[in-house]
């Protein structure tokens, strides 16, 4: 990845290295892949390098490490070949996703393909269960940020884990039982403090379980860019096959960029085809990019919005609504990734996805939803108040 953001205020070509004083939270860029004092634009704004294969998205594989960033100055305005140039000055930033003293915890009990992360201290914490969307895999790297703010957190591969890639069969509720009920009797976990996280098709999963299962009782949930639509009648292989039926809405770009929004859309009113949130009992928190290309987490969200007002149970939600940020709404800093390749789980056909967002409103929101979405696990989790929804939608 590069950043090709080499046009500030200051004239790199005029000073000596020793004088290299800059400053990104104080000095200004005109030009490049951002402009303005932007103290982390560095980092949200960098793009793959000049050359690339089409449809890179960086991602944090391995936690354990931390992630290496160079930051050079050149002279002169450079927006490719610094591979044959030489360096005024640069100096290297590690970015770390755990903090010290943080475990990992790789888990394989119980049929699971997860990884535990475990705070740092005595314990016990609050407990979340974070599920990733229709790529599949296990993804660590936001379980380990906020096992660094002190909630045990644990990934769970729920699409290509073990158990699918040896049946070839789709796993259902009780995976996500068993997952859970793993995390709490966890002797570092406090067992009345427990709560889920998902993202795109981990939503389905999380407001799914938040209403209709026995076992797995929150605190409270946070989805982000999901939708509550899905077959009640089944579960997650009926959920794909629903999406799969509706395949025939697909568009396209110029650019041969798949846009799924349009699958689930009109939002149906048959309330077999959608988990009914008017029954969730604990704070929800929806986190909702505007410019979502992917899915129709907007529309999603009123409807949601709307059935938890006439269930008279609205003061539970918490909606964060960007517009201009798409569907990767991820941790702060993450460059953003417009479109990217994305692997079909049943398919395994490589497409080019289409999510979303506009750079600087999508940072924005990755930001500030990260902020918000801290503060709001903290009441929930670690708060004696009765549970409810923070004061934080902007809506």
């Amino acid at each position: 990845m590069m950043n090709r953001n080499s046009h500030v205020t200051r004239d790199a070509a005029s000073l000596s290295p020793s004088a290299f004083l800059f400053s990104v939270s104080e000095d200004c860029s005109v030009g490049g892949t951002y402009t303005g004092v932007e103290a982390m634009g560095l980092l949200w704004s960098l793009k793959p390098v000049p050359g690339s294969k089409a449809g890179l998205r960086m991602r944090k594989k391995n936690v354990l490490a931390p992630m290496v960033v160079t930051i050079s100055v050149y002279q002169g305005h450079l927006s490719e070949g610094f591979g044959d140039q030489e360096p005024l000055a640069g100096v290297e930033v590690e970015r770390w996703y755990m903090a010290p003293g943080v475990r990992r915890i790789p888990v394989t009990e119980d049929g699971l393909t997860a990884t535990l992360f475990l705070p740092s201290g005595p314990g016990p914490f609050p407990g979340l269960l974070d599920l990733w969307g229709g790529g599949g895999q296990l993804v660590e790297y936001r379980a380990a940020l906020l096992a660094s703010h002190g909630i045990a957190t644990m990934a769970l591969d729920y699409l290509t884990c073990k158990y699918t890639m040896e049946t070839g069969t789709f796993v259902k509720q009780d995976y996500f039982e068993t997952a859970f009920k793993f995390l709490q009797k966890h002797p570092k976990v406090l067992s009345s403090r427990m709560a889920m996280l998902g993202l795109s098709l981990g939503t389905s999963i999380t407001l799914r379980m938040a209403v209709c299962s026995e076992v797995t009782k929150f605190r409270c949930a946070v989805c982000i860019s999901g939708s509550h639509v899905q077959p009640m009648d089944g579960f997650l292989k009926e959920t794909l096959d629903y999406f799969f039926r509706n395949s025939g809405k697909t568009r396209f770009t110029k650019d041969d960029e798949v846009i799924w929004r349009d699958l689930l859309l009109p939002i149906p009113s048959d309330p077999s085809l959608k988990v009914d949130v008017g029954k969730l009992q604990c704070p929800l928190m929806l986190i909702v990019g505007e410019d979502d290309q992917n899915w129709c987490t907007y529309e999603s969200a009123m409807d949601m919005k709307a059935m938890m007002e006439r269930a008279g149970n609205s003061h539970l939600l918490t909606l964060l609504s960007y517009p201009n940020a798409g569907h990767l709404i991820e941790p702060p800093y993450t460059p953003h990734a417009r479109a990217s390749v994305f692997r079909d789980v049943q398919s395994r056909q490589k497409l080019m996805a289409l999510w979303g967002g506009q750079t600087l409103e999508h940072s924005r929101a990755q930001e500030d939803a990260w902020r918000k979405l801290l503060v709001f696990l903290r009441t929930n989790l670690y708060g004696g108040v009765k549970p409810g929804a923070s004061s934080l939608s902007n809506l």
